[in-house]
C-alpha cells in the first residue's frame, strides 16, 4: 500500500531498516519512493499518485501523505511553490500544536525534531488517511501501515487477542486498536505529541453540532454552493465516479455534471441475484445526467479472484465483502484508462440518512412514557405467560427488551456475538484473554464524547467514527488504490461537513423521513425515483452465491477448516454456522462466515 513510515530514535543500521519496512508495508513498485535515514530518524514516502512527500531541513523532518488544503496564506503559497511537506514543516516552526487546525482535506503527517526528541503526528477530520504508531522507550515508529510498523525491531508481529475479539464484534479493528500489541492509530482529528519519552494525545477537531437555524431558503443556498465549490476542488483530469444509483452517488454526479458543463463517465455495478441488484437506479441516474455509463455484472468468480487480493492489500484483517464489487468497478475505470473517482461516501453520517437514526427514535420514545404505563401495563403485557411469544405480543416483548437498552449499545442487539453466548462460540483460554465489554465501552466512548446531547447526532458522530473511518472510507480507500485508481469524497469535504452538522437536527431526520433537508433541497437534481428509493448499499450475495459455485464453496470450506487449528472459535460453532447457512440462513449467516473466512486468508497470507 502507499503511505508514509519511519522512527525516531536511535538505529544504527537505518538504511536496512527503511527497505526491511518499506518491505513490511509492501509500497506498490509503480510508486515513487522518497526516503532519508540517520542515526536518529527515518522517513520515507510512496505514492503512484504523487499523494506522499518528505521533507528535510534543519535537523527537522516532516513526512505527509495526501492532499491538504492549508488555510494559512503563506502556508498554502509554499505547498504551492515547493511541496507540501515543505509547508508541513514551516508550519510546525510557526504554529506548533495548532498546525492541523489551519489545514482541510485528507492527510496523515508527521513532524520530528531529533534534537529535541519530540515528535507530533495528526490525522485530518474524517479519517480519510491513516496513521499507526508505537513507542518503545523514548523511540517512536510510526507508519500508514500497521504492518511497517510491527516491522520495526522495536515493536514486532505479537498479534493482540483483544484485536480478533473486535474484529468478529464490528468485522474491522477499529482505532485506536490494532491488530498488534504496542501499536495504534490515530482517530480522526485526532494528533498524538512525544515528548519527554511520553506520547500523549488529544483532538485538534471536534464535530460541532451547534444548530444555525437560518430558515430552509438560506440553508438551501447555502448548500448547493458549498456542494458545487466541494465538487469543483476535488475534480482533476481523468476523473471518473462511483455510480450505485444511491442517493449520494447520484449527488455527486448530478453536481459533478453542472460543474463541468458535460457528461461525466461513471461505473457501475451489477448483481445477478434477487434482492441484490440496484442497477435499475444507477441507470435512472445516468439518464437524468446524460452519463456515459460504463457496467458490469459481477459474477462468483470474481469474488474467488478478488479474496487473494483483499487479503494481501489491507495491512489488517478486514471484513467488509462490498471490497469486492468496489474493486472491480474501480479495476473497470482504470481499465478504460480513469485515473480518479468520485465516491459519494459520507452523505448518510452527516445528513441523516441511515435507516437506524430513524428506528431508534421508536425506542426512545418508549423512555418518554410515563413510568406507571410502563411498568404497569406495558411491560406486564409483554410477559404474559403463554402468549409472550406469539404474535403480537412477541413483537411487543422484543421492542420493550431493545427499547430498555439505552444507546449506543441498542444499535448492536443483533450483532452475532451479542445473539449466542459467548461461551458457545469462543474457546475457553481465548475468552479469558480478551475483554468482551471494551468494545462496548469504545462505542460509549465516541457516543458520549459527541458535542450535543440529542441521539441523532451522537449516533451521526459515532457513524463518522465507527462507519466512516473505521469501516467505509477504509474498504474504499484500499481497494481503489489495489485497482490504481486514486478515490476523492467531496461530500466529506470540510466545509459541507461542517455545514451540514449545523442543520437543526429535523432537517436531518424528520419523524421517520431520513435526509429530510438534503432531499428537499436537491429536489431538482435528483430524480423522484432515486429520492424516493429504499436504501438498500453496496451488498454482496456471498452466503447465496458460495453454496451455489463450488469453487467459492470451496474457500469456504479450506478456510474454516483452517481456522479450526488456531482455537479461538468453537469448531462445532463454525459447524453450525456452515450448516446454518447452507439452510434457509445463507445471507444471515453468509456475514459472519465471510469476516471469519477473511480473518483466515488474511492471517495466512501475512504470517511472520
Amino acid at each position: 500500500m502507499d503511505g508514509i513510515f519511519g522512527w525516531l530514535g536511535d538505529h544504527g543500521a537505518h538504511q536496512d531498516l527503511i527497505r526491511h519496512m518499506g518491505e513490511a508495508a509492501r509500497l506498490s513498485p509503480e510508486g515513487l519512493l522518497q526516503a532519508h535515514s540517520s542515526q536518529m530518524l527515518g522517513l520515507a514516502a510512496c505514492s503512484r499518485f504523487d499523494k506522499g512527500m518528505i521533507h528535510v531541513e534543519n535537523g527537522l523532518g516532516a513526512a505527509l501523505y495526501g492532499r491538504p488544503r492549508f488555510l494559512d496564506d503563506e502556508l498554502a503559497f509554499i505547498a504551492r511553490d515547493q511541496n507540501p511537506a515543505v509547508a508541513i514543516a514551516h508550519g510546525w516552526l510557526r504554529f506548533g500544536e495548532k498546525l492541523p487546525t489551519l489545514m482541510h482535506g485528507n492527510f496523515a503527517f508527521v513532524v520530528l525534531e531529533p534534537i529535541k526528541k519530540k515528535a507530533f503526528m495528526a490525522l485530518d477530520r474524517v479519517g480519510a488517511e491513516r496513521l499507526c504508531y508505537a513507542r518503545h522507550g523514548g523511540q517512536l515508529v510510526f507508519g500508514s501501515s500497521a504492518q511497517s510498523v510491527a516491522a520495526h525491531p522495536s515493536v514486532g508481529h505479537v498479534i493482540d487477542p483483544q484485536a480478533i475479539y473486535d474484529y468478529l464484534y464490528f468485522h474491522t479493528i477499529p482505532a485506536p486498536r490494532s491488530l498488534y500489541q504496542g501499536v495504534y492509530k490515530l482517530l480522526p482529528g485526532q494528533f498524538a505529541i512525544l515528548k519527554n519519552g511520553q506520547i500523549s494525545t488529544g483532538f485538534y477537531w471536534q464535530a460541532d453540532y451547534n444548530p444555525v437555524d437560518a430558515g430552509f431558503d438560506s440553508h438551501r443556498r447555502d448548500f448547493r454552493s458549498v456542494l458545487d465549490q466541494a465538487v469543483r476542488d476535488a475534480d482533476a483530469p481523468a476523473t471518473a465516479a462511483f455510480l450505485s444509483g444511491g442517493t449520494d452517488s447520484s449527488t455527486v454526479v448530478g453536481a459533478l455534471t453542472a460543474a463541468r458543463g458535460a457528461p461525466v463517465d461513471t461505473f457501475s455495478i451489477g448483481f445477478d441475484a434477487d434482492g441484490f441488484d440496484e442497477m435499475d437506479y444507477a441507470r435512472c441516474a445516468a439518464e437524468r445526467f446524460g452519463c456515459r455509463s460504463h457496467e458490469y455484472y459481477l459474477k462468483p468468480a470474481d469474488i474467488v479472484a478478488a479474496i487473494p487480493i483483499i487479503a494481501h492489500e489491507y495491512d489488517e484483517p478486514f471484513g467488509n465483502n462490498s471490497a469486492v464489487p468496489t474493486y472491480f468497478c474501480a479495476k473497470a475505470a482504470h481499465d478504460a484508462g480513469f485515473e480518479n473517482m468520485f465516491a459519494g461516501d459520507g452523505g448518510d453520517e452527516i445528513f441523516g440518512g441511515n435507516a437506524r437514526y430513524a428506528k431508534q427514535g421508536l425506542f426512545e420514545a418508549y423512555a418518554r412514557l410515563p413510568t406507571a404505563l410502563r411498568r404497569g401495563l406495558i411491560e406486564p403485557v409483554a410477559r404474559l405467560p403463554g402468549l409472550s411469544g406469539r404474535f403480537p405480543l412477541s413483537k411487543l416483548k422484543s421492542y420493550v427488551a431493545q427499547a430498555k437498552i439505552g444507546l449506543p449499545l441498542r444499535l448492536e442487539s443483533y450483532n452475532f456475538l451479542h445473539r449466542t453466548p459467548l461461551d458457545q462460540i469462543f474457546a475457553a483460554d481465548f475468552i479469558h484473554a480478551v475483554d468482551p465489554s471494551a468494545t462496548d465501552a469504545a462505542l460509549t466512548e465516541v457516543y458520549e464524547r459527541t458535542a450535543s446531547d440529542h441521539y441523532i447526532n451522537r449516533m451521526m458522530h459515532l457513524d463518522l467514527k465507527f462507519t466512516l473511518a473505521d469501516n467505509d472510507l477504509r474498504k474504499v480507500g484500499v481497494m481503489t488504490e489495489a485497482a490504481g485508481i486514486e478515490v476523492r469524497y467531496p461530500l466529506l469535504d470540510d466545509r459541507l461537513v461542517d455545514f451540514a452538522n449545523h442543520l437543526p437536527v429535523d432537517y436531518k431526520v424528520r419523524g421517520q423521513k431520513l435526509r429530510w433537508f438534503f432531499k428537499e433541497a436537491l429536489a431538482d437534481l435528483l430524480p423522484e425515483k432515486i429520492i424516493n428509493k429504499t436504501k438498500h448499499g453496496f451488498g454482496l450475495p456471498f452466503g447465496v452465491w458460495s453454496t451455489q459455485y463450488a469453487p467459492l464453496g470451496d474457500i469456504v470450506g479450506d478456510s474454516l477448516s483452517d481456522f479450526k487449528r488456531r482455537g479461538w472459535i468453537q469448531p462445532a460453532y463454525l459447524d453450525h454456522m456452515l450448516a446454518m447457512q447452507r439452510g434457509p440462513h445463507a445471507s444471515y449467516y453468509g456475514v459472519m462466515i465471510w469476516v471469519v473466512m477473511m480473518l483466515e486468508q488474511w492471517l495466512s497470507a501475512n504470517e511472520h
